[in-house]
Parts: C-alpha cells; structure tokens; sequence
C-alpha cells in the first residue's frame, strides 16, 4: 500500500527552521486576535452577541490561559502565574451561556495577561529544544497553540457574523475566477484504497492519526461545493416544506424554528438578501452556499438525487493521486497553500465563486476542497483505527459519537497552520452559525 508524505523529510526542515515556524505562527494569530478584538469597544467586548458565543473578552483571555497551560506550565514547568482564573476559563467547566455571569477579567486585564504569557513563551522558544518528548518533538506543542488560537479567532469571527450593529470588519472581495471553468459538473473518483489520516504531519492532532488504509469504492463527486442559486432552486421546489427530504430530526429542528432559508437570509421585495458582517446584499448566485445546517445540506441532497459524500470519499477526493496512488498533504500537492490554492486566513470575508482556484484543484480537477466553506459529510465523527488521545482527550475523544457529524476541507475564515488534507472538524447536526456549505456526491 502507498504512503503519505511526510513534509518534513521533503522539506529539510531543522530545529532553527521549526522555531521560525513556530514563530512565525504564533506571530501571525495573535496579530489576528488582536484585529478581532480591537475593531471594537470594552462594551462589545464585554457583550455576549449569543447564547451560542462566548463573550470576545473571554475568548482573548482563554488563548491565554490555555497557551500558559501547555507552554509555560506543561512544557517549561513553571507555577500558573494566575491559578484563580484557570476554572473561569476552562471550556469545559462553564457552557457559553453562562460565561457572561463569571468574573471575568476586563479588556485590559485580558489583553496584559495574554501579552504578558506570550512574551515568555518567546522566551521559551529561543532555548527548548524541539524533541525528545511527544509534547516537544516537531515543535508539535507550540504548533498545537497556535492552531488553538487561530481556531478560537474563527470563533470570534462568528460572534462578528452574529453581532447586531454597524460593519467593524473589512476585506477586499475574492477575485474572480481565473482561468477556464470546471470541464463537469461532478467528477469520478475511481475505487480502491488509499492511504487516511497521517503519522507523519508534525502538528497534525490527536484525530487525524494515525495513517491507515481506506478501501472505497467508485463514486461521483461535485467539482465544486453547492451554490447559493442551486440552494435556491430546493427553496423555491417547496424543499423546506417536504417532509420526505428531511431527516426526522431536521424536520423537528426546521418546524420548530421556522425556518425556511439558510441563517442570515431574508426576503424582501421579491428579492432574496443576506446580512454579512453587519451589512445587507443581495445573496450571491455564484457563491457557495454558507450558514446551512447539516440537516438541511443532507435535504438538500436527498431533493436533487444525491447524497453528501462520507468523510473517507471527501479525503480521497482531496488527498490521492491516482497516477502516484500516494495521499497528498492537499489536493494540489504537498506545498504549504497560497493565495491562488484556496480562500483562507480571512483575506476576505466571504467565499471565492463557484470555480475559483483552479491551481487549488485536485489531480481528478475537484476544486476548492480546501477553504472558502466548511463542508458537511455524512459521516459521524469516530476515531480511527489506533487512534490515541493526545494531549488530552477533551481535544477530540469526548466529542467521538453519533451526536456530531464531520466537516472538512476548511473555510476562509481558517488559517492555513488549522488546515490541511487530513484536518477534521466537527459540530452538532443543528450548526448553522458556523462558515458552514457543502458538496454532493452519488454512487458510480
């Protein structure tokens, strides 16, 4: 059976090179939470937006706290410089909605505390040595809270999405598609094995390894994720009032919720709107379709005829090479991506169109499998074979069950350091505030 890259090999990257790494990463996620943070005043960052978000103040001192957890105390074995405020700023210990009501710490404290962490972790870096243990080999922990505050900034981007008020946020538009459009409508990814998950990517998390074999068989993929005229085209079919299409769950979620349309969308004048980071437009025809449940994406696909591919048919779309029968880091190749492979690092605010990044494409001419929108699978989200919980099992193994379905492939609300070919994502079935679409797939 064939292998997985192994990046590091291929790179020649050194201890010097994975500090600058490292760097370079914490860097660029801080200067993210603090544009997420400073766009606006104490008041908004005190405010809890939804019951569904944290307030932004204790997002910005959870990176804190938890980059002190592991870097400072787990790593370098130092005292908590803070021990009353660790069980303020556990996840687990106090749900979303009642975060508000702690004693939090203020804007200024929040920002001096996580300052005051990241300037030791620096410190750190400059002398640990990047192996030698698992929390250390690859720099894997300081790549770990990296990725940890890049996710925590997609969080906070969906409080900005949720936020009523005057836009804070900018970004220039996608540019257009460049180069000729897909050839179909859908692709033929051919049967057999190939290699899932890595054992080799050095910041990849504890649900991604281990490396395993897969067996599929033939199956048809869309090229490109399902957009918003195509969403519209089940709307306006009745398809939110079809019983047949829906899930008994979804059918009990939609009816007990009114709801009729993808989150943010309303009517007016005949015409279909959308609110974006605080400003109103038309929705977008050619634009993958976002803010939709996993239930209405597997509606969606029961109404045209199809069915949302599995989590092992989406990474064989994404990773395996059929002329080299190797897994890639992306469907594109093993570079790290750049702005023509895929929409991420919210450089913009909104999905590329339909079609976009053909240089992102996979060998089989899927396209932008990575970025622009979270994708919905079918699958529920399980560990794989040998899967070992690691550093801690609240990052993935309490979460493994029936109750939460996989997304991949990533949004452009992710930073590149959070995502990768094997990267998993996952999320309760109801999720509509997420920077959520999806693409279809059926059986050759």
């Amino acid at each position: 059976m064939t292998t997985e890259t192994h990046p590091e090999t291929e790179t020649g990257t050194g201890t010097g090179r994975l500090r600058e790494r490292a760097v370079a990463a914490l860097t660029a996620a801080r200067a993210r939470t603090a544009a997420l943070t400073d766009a606006v005043d104490d008041r908004d960052l005190t405010a809890q937006h939804s019951p569904l978000m944290s307030p932004l103040v204790w997002d910005l001192a959870h990176i804190g706290n938890q980059e002190e957890l592991w870097l400072l105390r787990n790593v370098a074995g130092r005292a908590s410089m803070h021990p009353e405020i660790d069980p303020l700023y556990d996840a687990f210990e106090h749900p979303r909605a009642e975060r508000p009501k702690l004693p939090l710490l203020g804007p200024g404290a929040a920002r001096s505390y996580a300052a005051k962490v990241r300037g030791r972790v620096f410190d750190l870096l400059e002398h640990t040595p990047l192996e030698g243990t698992p929390l250390l080999d690859g720099g894997f922990a300081f790549g770990m809270i990296a990725q940890h505050e890049q996710q925590h900034d997609e969080t906070m981007l969906i409080t900005h999405q949720l936020r009523a008020g005057a836009p804070v946020l900018t970004a220039p538009d996608p540019e257009p598609p460049q180069g000729p459009p897909p050839a179909a409508a859908e692709v033929l990814v051919p049967g057999g094995p190939f290699t899932m998950g890595t054992s080799a990517e050095p910041w990849s998390l504890d649900n991604e390894r281990p490396a395993h074999t897969r067996d599929t068989a033939p199956f048809w993929i869309d090229t490109v994720p399902v957009t918003c005229g195509a969403f519209r085209a089940f709307m306006d079919d009745g398809g939110y009032g079809e019983r047949r299409w829906w899930a008994d769950a979804g059918w009990e979620q939609i009816r007990t919720h009114g709801i009729g349309a993808p989150l943010f969308w309303h009517r007016e004048g005949g015409q279909w709107l959308r609110r974006r980071f605080g400003v109103t437009e038309p929705v977008p025809e050619d634009e993958p379709v976002l803010h939709v449940s996993w239930y209405e994406a597997d509606a969606y696909a029961r109404w045209a005829g199809r069915r949302l591919p599995t989590e092992t048919e989406w990474e064989k779309a994404a990773r395996y090479d059929p002329a080299t029968g190797r897994s890639r880091r992306y469907p594109w190749g093993d570079a790290d991506p750049t702005p023509a492979h895929a929409n991420l690092g919210q450089r913009h605010l909104r999905p590329s169109r339909a079609g976009a990044h053909p240089a992102g494409a996979s060998p089989l001419g899927v396209r932008q499998l990575i970025g622009d929108v979270w994708e919905w699978t079918s699958s529920d989200f399980l560990p794989y074979p040998g899967f070992r919980a690691f550093p801690y099992r609240e990052y993935s193994e309490v979460f493994f069950g029936p109750e939460h379905k996989v997304l991949r492939g990533g949004s452009f609300a992710v930073d590149p350091v959070a995502c990768r070919g094997t990267f998993r994502n996952w999320d309760l079935p109801v999720r509509r505030q997420i920077f959520s679409g999806f693409r279809t797939a059926r059986d050759a």
